[in-house]
C-alpha cells in the first residue's frame, strides 16, 4: 500500500472519534411557592422577575377631589345711561323677569299703601271722629272712613301675598330677593345643580374655578353665594348659586360654563386603583412583606377619589401595596 493513502485513513478515523462539545443547560427559573390556600405567595431570589413588581407605601393622608358641574349664566347686572344710573338685573328666564318685576312692583305698592294710603286715611278717620264729636259730622261719616281705612288693610294684606308668592319664585329659581335689589353693575350669577350627597363639602364663600364655553381657554374664579332651599325629588340635586365679577360685561344672561370645585374629603388611607383585586364580590390586595414575599390581604373599600380608592379596613401605615403586578399575583393566589 502506498503512504498517501494510509496518512488519509488515519486523519479520517481520528476526526470520526473526535468528541463532541459538552450542550449548554438552561435553568428554568423556579416556581413560586404559594401556601395557605393562596394568601402567601414566596419568589425565589430572581432579581429580573422580582422587578417586575411595583409597590407603593401606604399612609393617612388628606384627599382631596375635583368635583365638576356644568352651569349657566342666570342673571347679570346692568347700569349706565340707558337705565338711567340705576341697576337692572337681566334673567335668562322670562319667569323670573317676571316675578322680579312683580317683586318690585308689589313693594312700590305696600311702601305706597303703608306710607300714604294708610296714613292718609287714618288722618280722615281721626278727622271725623273729631267732627262727630262736635256735632259737625254724622256716624255714617265716621263709618265711612273706618271703612275707607280697612279697605286699605285688605289691600296691604293682599299686595304682601303677592309678594310673598314673587318672593318664593324667586327663591325656587336660586335667588335671594332682597340681594337682587342690593345689586351693583358689574355682577352675574350661575346656577349649578350639585348632587345632594356633595352638599355637606361645600360651604358659603368657596372658591371655584369657572370655565365658559364661549371662552374655552379662560377660566376665572367664583365664589359660593347661596344654596337652594329645595331638592330635586328626581335628579337628587340642589340648586348652587355662584357670584362672580362681570365688570367687563363679557357674560351673559343664558351663557354656558362648567365648574370645578376642589373639596376635602377627609383623611384616609387610600390605594391606586391598580392596587385593587376582585373575586367573587371581595376585595383584596397584594402587600409586600419581604423583598421575595406577598400577602394576599382582605379589605373593605369605601368609594373613589379621582384614581384612588378609600381603603377603611385591612391595611396600616408603611405597608408596601403593589400596585404592578397584581394581575399576576391573583393568579397565582386564587390559581387563574
Amino acid at each position: 500500500m502506498k503512504p498517501l493513502p494510509l496518512l488519509a485513513l488515519f486523519f479520517t478515523l481520528t476526526a470520526c472519534h473526535k468528541e463532541e462539545a459538552p450542550k449548554q443547560t438552561v435553568m428554568e427559573p423556579a416556581r413560586p411557592l404559594v401556601t395557605e390556600a393562596g394568601r402567601l405567595i414566596r419568589f425565589a431570589n430572581d432579581p429580573v422577575t422580582l422587578k417586575f413588581f411595583q409597590t407603593q407605601a401606604t399612609n393617612n393622608g388628606a384627599l382631596s377631589a375635583n368635583f365638576v358641574a356644568p352651569a349657566h349664566v342666570v342673571a347679570t347686572v346692568v347700569g349706565g345711561q340707558n337705565t338711567g344710573g340705576r341697576a337692572l338685573v337681566l334673567f335668562d328666564d322670562p319667569t323670573l323677569t317676571d316675578n322680579y318685576a312683580q317683586f318690585q312692583q308689589r313693594l312700590t305698592n305696600i311702601r305706597q299703601i303703608q306710607e300714604v294710603t294708610i296714613r292718609q286715611k287714618q288722618i280722615e278717620l281721626s278727622r271725623a271722629k273729631d267732627l262727630a264729636e262736635h256735632g259737625a259730622a254724622t256716624g255714617r261719616e265716621v263709618l265711612e272712613a273706618q271703612t275707607a281705612l280697612s279697605m286699605e288693610g285688605t289691600n296691604l294684606a293682599n299686595e304682601r301675598a303677592q309678594l310673598a308668592e314673587h318672593e318664593t319664585q324667586l327663591q325656587l329659581g336660586g335667588f335671594d330677593p332682597d340681594k337682587l335689589r342690593q345689586a351693583r353693575p358689574g355682577q352675574a350669577w350661575l346656577i349649578c345643580d350639585i348632587p345632594e350627597s356633595q352638599v355637606n363639602k361645600l360651604r358659603l364663600g368657596h372658591t371655584c374655578t369657572i370655565r365658559f364655553t364661549a371662552y374655552p381657554d379662560e377660566s376665572v374664579s367664583g365664589r359660593v353665594d347661596a344654596f337652594g332651599d329645595v331638592v330635586d325629588n328626581t335628579t337628587r340635586t340642589i340648586k348652587l348659586r355662584i357670584s362672580l365679577n362681570n365688570s367687563q360685561g363679557k357674560y351673559r344672561a343664558g351663557m354656558f360654563a362648567t365648574v370645578s370645585f376642589g373639596v376635602s374629603e377627609g383623611q384616609f388611607i387610600s390605594v391606586p386603583q391598580t392596587a385593587l383585586v376582585t373575586v367573587q364580590g371581595h376585595d383584596y390586595v397584594f402587600v409586600q412583606t419581604t423583598p421575595q414575599s406577598f400577602e394576599r390581604r382582605a379589605v373593605t373599600i369605601g368609594q373613589q377619589i379621582n384614581d384612588r380608592i378609600i381603603v377603611f379596613n385591612g391595611l396600616k401605615d408603611g405597608e408596601n401595596v403593589v400596585t404592578k403586578g397584581t394581575i399576576q399575583l391573583k393568579g397565582l393566589s386564587f390559581g387563574y
